[in-house]
């Protein structure tokens, strides 16, 4: 039997090819990815890609959305369990989860949140859904805690007419108040600055262990986040 014989028969020849481009993107980067690579590392003909994927960016697309629907399940995962009125231990879970998912996946880390890939440009009709998902879960019990009144009403600084128009523009998509919505931007960004530059390697090199201090920050964060 031929070798791509045995992948159609002895697995999914989609998600064949999908593993086998992130495989790619680990190794050469995201800009690096190419179809007819993938077909050579598998040992099949391109016509056979290109029966799931007419183009690379088609296939980036999916891998897009495959990342950001693999964060958003492991976050949703990370709190399954947790008492639903104990914000605090939710918010850290989160960020720990955060920081866990990118160290494991890095590659799919960096396809989301990373350098965007010169020449792509992401259907946004697809994209968003999965991606809104992914930061539905933090938004989720900040608005829960707003709602107990465990959101944090310290902010000195009021928000302005303009980020109150976009504010209330993404109320269409998580059906929160405005405050909530901001401070889950505001988290994540905080969160996410951290985990990019360990990913990156910026650290100083007195730093040996990065993980020390994002677990220091993320309980800065939840502290000026949440009332007691």
């Amino acid at each position: 039997m031929d070798t791509e014989n045995s992948i159609s028969a002895g697995s999914d020849l989609q998600q064949a090819i999908k593993d086998t481009a992130w495989q790619q993107i680990a190794q050469h980067g995201a800009a690096a990815l190419s179809l007819r690579a993938i077909a050579r590392q598998l040992g099949i003909t391109a016509p056979a890609i290109y029966n799931y994927f007419h183009r690379r960016d088609d296939l980036v697309t999916v891998l897009i959305k495959d990342a950001y629907l693999s964060f958003g399940d492991s976050q949703q995962a990370a709190i399954r369990n947790l008492p639903a009125e104990d914000y605090h231990l939710q918010l850290i879970t989160l960020g720990l989860a955060y920081r866990e998912w990118a160290v494991a996946f890095p590659e799919r880390y960096q396809l989301i949140f990373g350098t965007p890939i010169a020449g792509y440009h992401a259907p946004l009709a697809e994209i968003l859904p999965a991606a809104a998902r992914s930061l539905s879960v933090l938004v989720g019990v900040l608005a829960a805690a707003g709602e107990a009144g465990r959101l944090s009403q310290q902010n000195p600084v009021p928000l302005t007419p303009a980020l109150q128009s976009m504010l209330k523009a993404g109320r269409e998509l998580y059906q929160v108040r405005e405050e909530a919505l901001y401070q889950a931007i505001a988290v994540w960004s905080r969160v996410h600055g951290l985990v990019s530059l360990e990913i990156g390697h910026q650290f100083p090199e007195f730093i040996s262990d990065a993980g020390e201090i994002f677990r220091r920050e993320v309980q800065i964060i939840c502290s000026q986040a949440l009332e007691e």
